[in-house]
């Protein structure tokens, strides 16, 4: 099973302790898509029950470069590479070492992100997930407020939002709500963002939301801004 423990497109924390426990009862292999969820939330995936991966990109909630990211193996979980060879530490044997971390380290590895992404987790561990996350809570409470009362907006938000917001505009496609927007310099993403079924469920397609995602590094102001500039935007149609 596959599962997201927060949702990309609505930032709702979903109920991934509850799935843990469901398949470790029934032997099934997990995967917890952690993408939205760290760096936000305090999660101790030693607790965790299954057979389980956890896997995350380092350029979200971890402040690191594009093209980094996290895989834990939980419970002694042993990963095969879909890559070989070249690991230099063996080279007297032609097949890959069958020892950690060799057994995973085929061709060059990419330092400069690996140092980067440590300064991000360095930079989450400092501050705090949970201070990182409230931070975004309340900025995503603001948000939600503010858009709830521009005319023809339907927001997306719930009692335990983490990190990212979706809302949609009457009359408008958000890509082009998006282009209007970035236009005055504020970045936004539209479409469908990796997940149709939810879009589906949600009522949403073909054009998706538009979707507003928060850091640690995002202030107030800049929310009391981008309300101001949708609601002229949206004026202007």
């Amino acid at each position: 099973m596959v599962y997201n423990a927060v949702s990309n497109v609505f930032g709702f924390r979903l109920p991934f302790w509850d799935v843990d426990a469901f398949c470790a009862a029934r032997g099934i292999p997990l995967v917890l898509d952690f993408s939205q969820a760290a760096g936000g939330m305090e999660i101790d995936c030693g607790a965790l029950k299954s057979r389980c991966f956890c896997c995350m990109p380092g350029h979200k909630g971890l402040y690191g470069p594009q093209g980094t990211g996290l895989l834990l193996c939980v419970n002694d979980i042993k990963p095969i590479s879909f890559t070989q060879g070249g690991t230099g530490s063996n080279s007297l044997d032609l097949n890959q070492p069958d020892f950690l971390p060799d057994a995973l380290e085929s061709g060059t590895r990419n330092v400069p992100g690996i140092a980067g992404l440590l300064e991000g987790i360095r930079f989450v561990r400092r501050v705090g997930a949970e201070t990182i996350g409230a931070h975004e809570r309340a900025l995503c409470r603001k948000t939600a407020e503010g858009l709830s009362v521009i005319p023809g907006v339907r927001v997306y938000a719930g009692p335990d939002q983490v990190g990212v917001l979706s809302f949609t505009a009457r009359q408008w496609g958000s890509q082009e709500l998006c282009e209007r927007m970035g236009e005055q310099g504020i970045c936004l993403r539209g479409g469908l963002h990796c997940a149709p079924l939810a879009h589906k469920s949600a009522d949403t397609l073909p054009d998706g939301t538009v979707r507003i995602s928060f850091s640690a590094f995002s202030t107030a102001t800049e929310v009391e801004r981008f309300l101001s500039c949708l609601d002229r935007v949206l004026k202007s149609c």
